[in-house]
């Protein structure tokens, strides 16, 4: 009886023990290369190195494209392409913000041992692997879900930065998400990211 108690006591421990370790994971995943040019609390700007992209564009609302952009490339990492092969997953997962079009462009990162040659051809048409660069850009980091409301809230506030710091910008808004989706809101990070000049 004892022994079943002690075990029981343990569980909390084993449980908290666990989530910490996935956390570990979680900010051991691999990501983009940037240089760092200036940092203010919550707010960066950064210079990226290309990297490679599997892509999608899905139209619908911002909650579903996402749902199912995401879900169309994790297909696609996870076997779904001409070789069968698994390739690991990156962060963060990169989609556009919430716009009157209600079109979105869904990116995975590629981990950095793969060139555009050895990448697979998708199964699905949809998804294109292709280079990508970011180049000079601005970051608003935030936590929680990055929901439609959330994700408008903090563009505003970079472009009110932006504005404020008189710093131009140039193409579209982004939101880069870098948790799974099990991962709880306060330790989710999320940035919105736009290009200056």
């Amino acid at each position: 009886m004892r022994r079943t108690k002690t075990s029981w006591k343990r569980k909390p421990i084993l449980g908290a023990l666990f989530f910490l370790q996935s956390i570990n994971l979680i900010m051991a995943i691999e990501k983009p290369d940037y240089n760092l040019l200036n940092s203010e609390g919550v707010f960066e700007i950064r210079d990226y190195d290309s990297f490679l992209i599997a892509k999608t564009r899905v139209k619908n609302d911002y909650k579903e494209a996402t749902v199912a952009g995401f879900r169309r490339i994790a297909n696609y990492i996870f076997g779904g392409n001409k070789e069968q092969l698994n390739i690991a997953m990156t962060a963060p997962v990169i989609s556009s913000v919430p716009n009157t079009q209600g079109v979105y462009d869904i990116l995975f990162v590629m981990p950095k041992e793969h060139t555009l040659a050895s990448l697979p051809v998708p199964n699905d048409k949809q998804v294109k692997v292709e280079s990508h660069y970011l180049g000079k850009v601005a970051v608003l980091k935030f936590g929680g879900w990055a929901t439609k409301s959330r994700t408008e809230y903090y563009k505003m506030q970079l472009k009110k930065l932006l504005n404020k710091k008189d710093l131009a910008m140039k193409g579209d808004f982004l939101v880069a998400q870098y948790n799974s989706p099990w991962a709880l809101p306060p330790f989710r990070k999320n940035e919105i990211i736009v290009a200056i000049e």
